[in-house]
């Protein structure tokens, strides 16, 4: 006897051997996508591998130029970490033909910069004189300064003693999120945005009106401005100030903002410095740059006499702190590495490091 299977039977089969098929291509699609995700994530693991190592070979050579560099009684724009030709006898070191830009390690490329934190005022070591004196220039409405100054200070001091305008924890623990007074020296200028009084606009500088800032900012109205309106700073506090320097700004290096803060300075006394150090082309980073040796240059230069002693406790005429950034190429892969490094005569050493 015949027996024979229904159409619907064979519709059956035919639907199941389809789902079936269909499952297996997705497992499959799924299985190749899956090892293609595995494959680039070694790949990444490997690049950032590679990519740490370029960057740490990038700090080794900003040390041996600051070392080389280190031997000259100056530190100043036209020198070969600063993207200068050298000066002296550096052209004919083991420093010369020496490229900061694109150089190629290994499998990889890296480029540097390098700045001279020297160039700015340190936070950590600036008194009140000098603090006032920054805020005054900037602008900041006299009603304020010695707000933002007496917390500033408060705020890195190691004691809970509240100055006259400043504020301690007893304040912060008052507002809504609430915090603690650091009471330590400033690692990132950024804290300041937690400090009575300071904006974002006195931080950032400029105009900030579209920047609503951290939730715990303490917005001011500010200098001559009517209700609604945010003060216009020509400049930031995180433009002339820096958590890392031996503390004194360096006369080759700052620039004309940087110098006019300097308690004693005036406007012309500052562009004679920078009319000094520049040599005759007028110039500066360039071969006939005519750096300060000392303080003592600084008549020469036509700064007001009167006012060189006083000028003379902030300045120095080398550098000893740099903070360098590394940027790291293999391939499509990038990345920045920066590293803050103190100079101790020829010996150089590494105080962080760490990458964006």
């Amino acid at each position: 006897m015949k027996i024979s299977l229904s159409k619907k039977n064979h519709g059956v089969a035919v639907i199941i051997a389809l789902v079936a098929v269909t499952v297996l291509t997705l497992l499959a699609g799924l299985f190749a996508y899956s090892m293609k995700v595995e494959t680039r994530l070694a790949q990444n693991s490997d690049n950032d591998e590679q990519l740490l190592w370029l960057g740490r070979a990038g700090v080794e050579r900003a040390r041996w130029v600051l070392s080389l560099e280190g031997r000259q009684p100056f530190s100043s724009k036209n020198q070969i970490w600063a993207g200068g030709p050298g000066t002296g006898p550096e052209t004919n070191s083991a420093l010369s033909g020496i490229s900061l830009d694109n150089f190629e390690v290994g499998e990889g490329t890296v480029s540097l910069k390098i700045v001279e934190l020297e160039s700015k005022i340190n936070i950590n070591t600036a008194d009140a004189p000098l603090i006032q004196q920054v805020l005054t220039t900037m602008g900041v409405d006299a009603s304020e300064i010695s707000e933002v100054s007496d917390s500033i200070l408060d705020w890195i001091d190691a004691d809970d003693g509240t100055r006259p305008a400043g504020a301690e924890s007893d304040y912060y623990q008052g507002l809504n999120p609430s915090y603690y007074a650091k009471n330590a020296p400033v690692d990132d200028m950024s804290e300041l945005l937690l400090v009575k009084g300071v904006t974002l606009a006195m931080f950032k500088g400029g105009s900030v009106t579209n920047d609503a800032g951290a939730a715990f900012q303490h917005h001011r109205l500010g200098f001559g401005s009517a209700p609604g309106q945010v003060p216009d700073y020509p400049f930031g506090l995180i433009d002339v100030f820096t958590p890392f320097s031996s503390g004194q700004v360096n006369l080759n290096t700052a620039d004309a903002t940087v110098l006019q803060l300097i308690p004693g300075m005036d406007t012309a006394s500052a562009e004679g410095i920078l009319k000094f150090r520049a040599g005759p082309d007028g110039a500066e980073g360039t071969d006939d740059d005519t750096p300060f040796m000392n303080p003592g240059q600084l008549a020469a230069a036509g700064v007001n006499q009167g006012a060189i002693q006083q000028i003379s406790r902030y300045v120095t005429t080398r550098g000893s702190t740099y903070e360098v950034h590394v940027t790291a190429h293999i391939g499509d892969y990038s990345r920045e590495f920066i590293a803050i490094l103190f100079r101790g005569g020829p010996d150089i050493q590494t105080v962080s490091f760490y990458w964006k």
